[in-house]
C-alpha cells in the first residue's frame, strides 16, 4: 500500500483523538465568503464577502462588521440587528461558502507543498492529504508549528519563537490509540522532515542511499536496494558505523534495526 493510499485509509478509520472546533466557533475573517439565510426572507439571503476591514453591506441594516467574530456570535449579532425595527423574533442562519481569511502551511517531504485554507477543523491528517500526502522520503515525524496567523504571513511563515509540536507519523497512519491527529489553527506551519539516510553496497541490485525510518531493519534496507544478487553472500553482510569518529563493523542479523549513516556492505559470495 502506497503512503498516499495509507493517508487516505487514515482519513477514513482515523478516531480523531482531539475535540473538534464546531462549525460555530470559526472565526470569521477578511475576504471569507458568507451564505447568510433568512427565514421566509428569501429576498434577504444570499452569498455575501467579508471586506478586508471585517464589514460588508446587509439589505435594511447597512454595514455589519462579522470579521473577528465566531459564526455562532455573528449570527446573534445579525439577529438582533433585524429584530430592531424589521421583524419579530427572525430566523438566521449563517455558514462559510468559501474559507479565505485563515490558512496553514505544509513544508518539507510532501509532494505539493504550499499554503492551504483552514476550512473549519481540518485536523493534521486532511492537511497533509491536501498537500498529496507524504514523499517516500519522508521521515516518520512531524512537526507542526504554531503561532502567529495566516493573515499576516508571507508565503514563507516565519516559525522562530513558535510553539512546536512533534507528531510520529507511522503511529497516526496506524491509527495508534494515543496518536495526536491534531485539530490546526489559522497559521499553523506543518513540517515533514527528511527522512536520514543509510548507504547498502556491494552484491546488491540497486546500491546507493536510502531514506530509512526509525524501525527499519537490515533486511528491509537490502529489500529497499532490491535484494541480494545471486553473487552475494547474505550471510557475511556487515554494517560499517561511525561513531564519535570512530568506525565499528559490525555482523548484523537480518532483524536488526538500522541506524542513520550506516552503510551495508555485501560481499560477494565464495564458489
Amino acid at each position: 500500500m502506497s503512503r498516499l493510499l495509507a493517508v487516505a485509509t487514515c482519513l477514513a478509520l482515523l478516531p480523531f483523538t482531539l475535540s473538534a472546533q464546531s462549525a460555530g466557533d470559526y472565526v470569521i475573517g477578511p475576504q471569507d465568503v458568507l451564505s447568510i439565510t433568512v427565514f421566509d426572507q428569501p429576498d434577504l439571503g444570499g452569498k455575501y464577502s467579508v471586506e478586508l476591514d471585517g464589514s460588508f453591506t446587509f439589505p435594511l441594516v447597512g454595514r455589519v462588521k462579522a470579521g473577528g467574530m465566531t459564526i455562532r456570535d455573528f449570527e446573534n449579532e445579525l439577529k438582533a440587528r433585524l429584530a430592531d425595527g424589521f421583524f419579530k423574533n427572525p430566523q438566521v442562519t449563517v455558514a462559510i461558502e468559501q474559507y479565505r481569511s485563515q490558512r496553514v502551511f505544509v513544508t518539507g517531504e510532501v509532494r505539493n507543498p504550499g499554503p492551504y485554507a483552514l476550512t473549519g477543523d481540518m485536523t493534521l491528517i486532511e492537511a497533509l492529504a491536501k498537500a498529496g500526502s507524504t514523499t517516500q522520503n519522508a521521515s516518520d515525524e512531524v512537526v507542526v508549528v504554531r503561532g502567529g496567523t495566516g493573515a499576516d504571513q508571507a508565503s514563507a511563515p516565519n516559525v522562530e519563537g513558535r510553539e512546536k509540536m512533534r507528531i510520529n507519523l507511522q503511529d497516526l497512519q496506524s491509527g495508534v490509540a494515543n496518536a495526536r491527529n491534531l485539530t490546526l489553527r489559522d497559521g499553523d506551519t506543518i513540517y515533514v522532515a527528511r527522512a536520514e539516510l543509510t548507504y547498502v553496497l556491494g552484491q546488491v541490485k540497486n546500491p546507493g542511499s536510502y531514506a530509512i525510518r526509525s524501525n527499519t531493519t537490515v533486511l528491509q534496507a537490502l529489500s529497499l536496494a532490491g535484494g541480494v544478487t545471486p553473487t552475494g553472500a547474505m550471510n557475511r553482510t556487515r554494517i560499517i558505523r561511525i561513531a564519535d569518529g570512530n568506525k565499528t563493523e559490525i555482523k548484523p542479523k537480518l532483524t536488526d534495526t538500522v541506524q542513520p549513516g550506516d552503510t551495508i556492505m555485501v560481499p560477494e559470495r565464495f564458489f
